[in-house]
């Protein structure tokens, strides 16, 4: 078997190839490159498991980043048990070809229960008084434990929130280069987010934009040098590119005056109450899940989201089949922006009444995606003192509130979840080998999405059925 290093390098673009990439520019000379097709929705968790299967999300499952389970009424976002995605996975199918088969997972999703050799993913632990405390969960326990020896603690609030940034990314590509040296997988699985945090916080083309772009094609010529120096193929693909925006749209604020969506009064603010509600959005970047009780509230709830100023077009069931979205846990109806507009998660109308995680980074309890736990709000005079308050807070075992996320959501500068107009703007392909090596000459200069794990498949077993 024939080693391969797969990188997801999260927003990277065909356009972002040139004088800025110089190691990835020379990769895909010496190798190959292609606009890799967008799927709906364009966001990590449905990305990667089309990724992984081979299948849309029609098949496999994962419609969003999260969405509504219809049997418990909760709202689930950013899961990672593999068990979620139906279908063969890259390495599970790879296994099956030769059993000697191994598989180092670095933070690619649906990471928890996955069948590899050795993983590692973001979990941290939420002990009784109400702190949070950043961890990482892998297997097997032996491995994310020698990662942290070798290289330090993982960087957790470098890897989501206002500090997010190029630490992440250097720790997890200083992870994958180690895991080839010592353990010699046939297949390394790494994820490289920081490019993406700087697309989201300023928009794809400003200059902090395009620093991130260098320090991004700078750690993948390092893994390039280090996957050439063990003998393996390589591979850099992206899920999603992201465009400038500048319209929020709030879905669920006009579902609620008119009635469709109802909140419970609580002494922490406002929550979305789904069991009296007869219609709400659970929004993910470009893109809403509609959940409606009845086929009234339905049909209500279509003809408000269509009038609303931000919203190119509303799924119904017949029309998600087109875009292979249909799935049981998609919404009765399925909300696409338009371009240069996203969805907020946002049901309350006063912010003073807005929930208490609304201003913290909580991505489990919020009901949507939330592109604003990226920044600290302009809004607090001194944010860094506020941070060291609760802090101390924190050290001393009291309950505490890291309120520091603005509510003010034209902060926001980039999103994706649409599928874009032009393949240079959508996800990539690259390997260090011709196409006649890895699935062929993509049609019409584009590369489907499903192929992905067919082409890394045949990279580490050549023409092998």
């Amino acid at each position: 078997m024939q080693p391969v290093l797969a990188v997801l390098a999260v927003g990277l673009t065909p356009r972002s190839i040139g004088p800025l990439t110089p190691n990835l520019a020379r990769l895909a000379a010496q190798g190959c490159m292609a606009p890799m097709g967008s799927i709906l929705p364009a966001v990590t968790l449905s990305a990667q498991a089309t990724m992984l299967t081979g299948a849309m999300p029609a098949q496999h499952g994962a419609v969003g980043n999260g969405w509504l389970d219809r049997e418990s009424l909760d709202i689930e976002f950013w899961s990672q048990s593999n068990a979620l995605v139906s279908g063969a996975k890259l390495y599970e199918t790879a296994r099956q070809r030769d059993p000697g088969f191994t598989c180092a997972k670095i933070f690619w999703w649906w990471n928890m229960g996955a069948a590899v050799d050795w993983s590692v993913t973001p979990r941290p632990f939420y002990p009784a008084d109400g702190r949070k405390i950043p961890a990482v969960y892998g297997w097997p326990p032996s491995y994310p434990a020698a990662l942290e020896s070798e290289l330090g603690v993982f960087p957790f609030f470098d890897f989501w929130g206002p500090k997010s940034g190029l630490p992440s990314s250097e720790w997890l590509a200083r992870a994958a280069a180690l895991t080839l040296e010592k353990h010699k997988p046939t297949l390394t699985m790494v994820y490289l987010p920081h490019l993406d945090y700087s697309h989201q916080r300023f928009g794809p083309e400003d200059p902090r934009s395009k620093a991130a772009l260098t320090e991004l094609d700078q750690l993948c010529g390092t893994l390039i040098e280090r996957a050439h120096a063990a003998g393996a193929y390589v591979v850099i693909a992206s899920e999603y590119g992201l465009e400038a925006v500048q319209t929020p749209v709030h879905a669920n604020r006009m579902l609620r005056k008119e009635g469709l969506l109802v909140v419970r009064e609580t002494p922490a603010g406002e929550i979305l109450d789904p069991f009296a509600s007869a219609a709400f959005a659970v929004c993910d970047h470009q893109v809403a899940h509609v959940y409606a009780k009845t086929a009234e509230a339905c049909a209500r709830a279509a003809a408000v989201l269509r009038n609303l100023p931000g919203v190119a077009e509303v799924l119904d069931r017949r029309a998600q089949k087109r875009f292979g979205i249909d799935h049981a846990r998609a919404g009765d109806l399925v909300a696409i922006a338009k371009k240069g507009a996203w969805f907020t998660y946002y049901y309350w109308l006063d912010d003073e009444r807005a929930p208490d995680f609304a201003r913290t980074v909580d991505i489990h309890r919020k009901p949507g995606y939330d592109p604003l736990e990226l920044f600290l709000d302009p809004a607090l005079r001194w944010p860094k003192l506020r941070i060291a308050r609760r802090l101390a807070q924190k050290a001393l075992s009291m309950r505490y509130l890291m309120d520091v996320i603005p509510l003010d959501a034209t902060l926001v500068r980039g999103s994706h979840g649409r599928l874009v107009e032009d393949p240079q703007d959508g996800p990539i392909f690259l390997c260090s080998r011709p196409f006649g090596e890895c699935g062929g000459e993509p049609a019409h200069g584009l590369l489907p999405m499903t192929s992905f794990a067919g082409r890394v498949l045949q990279l580490m077993f050549g023409d092998k059925d």
